[in-house]
């Protein structure tokens, strides 16, 4: 047994531990960068994806904006319907009538998951086109249902009331984007050009929330990611950075996650802690 198999058999471990000691579900998949080596845990399944949707929506955007259909520069006035049913970000608390660019939007969607923005993006797409272009890349268990999340839904709703994703899904997407910065073929797979390939990873680098993937690593550390907020539970994938190379890809899905643990803690607290735990013995054992 090499060492680098009995690095990633110790990981495997560790991981599995740390999900065992749960009782709601934790789906994930990590890629190690400096080997390909993956270990999974029901990566495959169909899980909700929050706002982690948005990657595929930047990416279809921005497949738009290389084919001439849609602009960086496009001026968009912020209006009133675009804060209706929106529970996240911060220009939902601002005045309407301001003017963001395409870009801005873009831009707030990603780094600060604000659904104004994400409004903004999306009503310049369909679902179907969205969904067409899932599909086109092979995010085949990626399922997109709505413009903005039903705010009403209940804590257990069913999965076909939400857009859905898959950890293998998500890890696949932000692998292309990573290869794109210099393969041209991955680059093309996406449908865009490098530039717009390396506007998207700095945006994920741009994402300032520090909860889940962030959260147990070293402060200065380079992670290009996007996490979600569900009824059911919490979630973050991305790319970490160590000495700045890439080190390895992880997305993680919590579901059934309670309102409130047997301790009296909220649920939504120990799923991102969970999370936090997956990425540092990654970021350790790898």
């Amino acid at each position: 047994m090499t060492e680098t198999t009995e690095k990633t058999e110790a990981t495997a471990a560790e991981l599995a531990k740390i999900c065992d000691a749960q009782d709601f579900t934790i789906r994930f998949k990590v890629k190690n960068l400096l080997t390909g080596e993956t270990i999974e845990r029901g990566a495959t399944e169909e899980t909700p994806s929050a706002s982690t949707r948005k990657i595929s929506i930047m990416m279809a955007a921005l497949k738009a904006i290389g084919e001439g259909r849609l602009s960086f520069d496009e001026k968009i006035v912020y209006e009133p319907h675009h804060a209706e049913q929106v529970a996240s970000g911060v220009l939902r608390h601002m005045t309407p009538g301001m003017v963001l660019t395409f870009r801005d939007a873009i831009a707030g969607m990603i780094t600060l998951s604000d659904n104004v923005c994400t409004h903004m993006v999306f009503e310049r797409l369909t679902l179907e086109e969205v969904q067409a272009y899932c599909a086109e890349i092979g995010m085949i268990g990626t399922h997109h249902r709505f413009l903005i999340p039903p705010i009403a839904l209940p804590h257990d709703h069913p999965l076909d009331a939400v857009t859905v994703t898959t950890a293998a899904d998500q890890v696949m997407l932000l692998d292309t984007i990573l290869a794109a910065q210099t393969d041209a073929a991955a680059s093309a797979r996406l449908g865009i050009s490098q530039e717009l390939s390396a506007f998207a990873l700095k945006m994920l680098k741009s994402q300032v929330l520090r909860y889940g993937i962030h959260s147990r690593l070293p402060f200065d550390t380079v992670i290009a990611s996007k996490g979600g907020r569900g009824k059911r539970g919490r979630m973050d994938a991305g790319i970490v950075y160590r000495d700045g190379a890439p080190l390895f890809i992880l997305a993680v899905y919590t579901d059934g996650v309670p309102l409130t643990m047997p301790d009296g803690l909220p649920g939504y607290t120990v799923a991102l802690e969970t999370i936090g735990r997956l990425a540092r013995a990654c970021f350790t054992g790898l």
